[in-house]
């Protein structure tokens, strides 16, 4: 196999990956074409490489940024953007994490402190059922932030390091 390959078949892979994640699947081919290129690549040749639009790719690269998986880079003489992906795991991984809370912990946090402090009127048992429920996700959503909080502050730490590499 040759080195292009090895490279489509981890960008067909990483966009299968995406995809289960609820990540676009172009995104994350888009994503993975960076992480594999060691340069940085014009918007051209991500499009001619794995064969999306203009659109597509510009629409993705921007969402890549936002994510802060992406940056975007100026080469002297050229006018073209050259794109090139944070190639250090930990920096990205945190990346995801913190936007994956931004987008998704956070708004459902939210909705639950809301109903949580709503009056209700309805029928005792249905209402006492409602609140456990809400309390219950509340509690448990508040774990799993707290446990992402733990992991980006561990990940930094020397000795975190050192224990992870003597258990595996």
């Amino acid at each position: 196999m040759t080195l292009e390959e090895a490279k489509m078949e981890f960008v067909q892979t990483w966009g299968t990956i995406g995809s289960a994640w609820g990540i676009p699947r172009s995104m994350a081919q888009i994503h993975a074409l960076l992480l594999a290129n060691k340069e940085s690549l014009s918007t051209e040749e991500v499009m001619e490489t794995i064969q999306l639009s203009r659109g597509n790719v510009n629409i993705n690269m921007r969402e890549l940024i936002n994510w802060k998986l992406v940056h975007k880079q100026s080469k002297l003489g050229e006018r073209k953007e050259f794109f090139t992906a944070q190639h250090d795991i930990m920096a990205m991984a945190k990346n995801i994490v913190e936007e994956r809370k931004r987008r998704e912990l956070q708004p459902v946090q939210e909705l639950l402190r809301q109903l949580r402090s709503e009056t209700l009127e309805g029928d005792n048992a249905e209402i006492e059922h409602f609140q456990n429920l809400m309390q219950e996700l509340d509690d448990f959503i508040q774990q799993l932030d707290q446990l992402s909080e733990i992991w980006l502050k561990l990940k930094d730490n020397y000795f975190f390091k050192k224990m992870i590499k003597t258990m595996s």
